[in-house]
């Protein structure tokens, strides 16, 4: 396929929900070790309550076997919701549409909050609407992710330079969570042609934040010539698996 092609197809692939095949022999990314949906799976069947943030098109949810007596899942991306209630609805979560900067939910009304690569995790208010002693399991998408991707469009840019797990645990400490654990994994992404990165950028809007296929076509274009001389285009993203608890 041609470069215009390419560019064509990439963007016109639909990005509601969080269902990557579309990348099937076209990016590949490596998972961390710690397996987050089988964690994530034991605490929603000891659980009585639970609230999933940031759950996109609730397939990660979804693939859980046992789902607690309430659960609730939040979404803030409206093209995203008709897809969760899709997935969810017939396993009994109930999907609710709205911000994550303030919960629409009472104090103390999960024992359970968890959430996989959110963009913004409102600390203060998992510490509300946890129970005393409720539990929060997540995994973090770390500050560099993808860094050789963003870097390569936009030229170099400034990031925190703490560790990923030391901000992490510094963050949620100050909103009264306890950190039992942050363990950062580094995993190796893959993309063979240039549609496959336009797709993800479309569909992972943080990565370049102001992203468009005009905006960036003469850098996509230096991106298709260096995929074609070396087979595929490497970078590297930071996954933290978080569990903490509200004392």
């Amino acid at each position: 396929m041609t470069f215009d092609e390419l560019l064509a197809e990439g963007s016109a692939v639909p990005v509601e929900g969080w269902d990557f095949s579309w990348f099937d022999g076209r990016a590949t990314e490596e998972r961390p070790p710690w397996r987050y949906s089988g964690l994530l799976a034991g605490q929603m069947a000891a659980a009585s309550s639970s609230l999933d943030l940031h759950t996109g098109g609730g397939e990660v949810l979804a693939g859980v076997a046992a789902m607690p007596p309430r659960a609730v899942a939040l979404e803030a991306w409206q093209p995203n919701l008709p897809v969760a209630r899709r997935n969810l609805g017939p396993r009994g979560v109930a999907v609710v549409g709205g911000a994550h900067t303030g919960l629409p939910f009472r104090a103390e009304a999960f024992d359970l909050v968890t959430t996989r690569h959110p963009t913004v995790v409102p600390w203060a208010e998992v510490a509300r609407v946890l129970v005393p002693g409720g539990r929060y399991l997540a995994q973090h998408v770390g500050i560099g992710s993808n860094r050789e991707l963003y870097e390569f469009l936009m030229g170099p840019q400034r990031h925190d330079p703490r560790p990923n797990p030391e901000r992490i645990a510094a963050e949620a400490g100050a909103a009264g969570l306890v950190v039992d654990e942050a363990r950062e994994a580094w995993i190796r992404l893959e993309f063979f042609d240039v549609a496959a990165v336009v797709h993800f950028l479309r569909k992972v809007v943080w990565t370049v934040p102001d992203f468009t296929v005009e905006r960036y076509r003469d850098r996509l274009a230096a991106l298709h010539e260096r995929i074609g001389a070396e087979g595929r285009f490497v970078a590297h993203a930071s996954r933290v698996l978080v569990r903490a608890h509200r004392p």
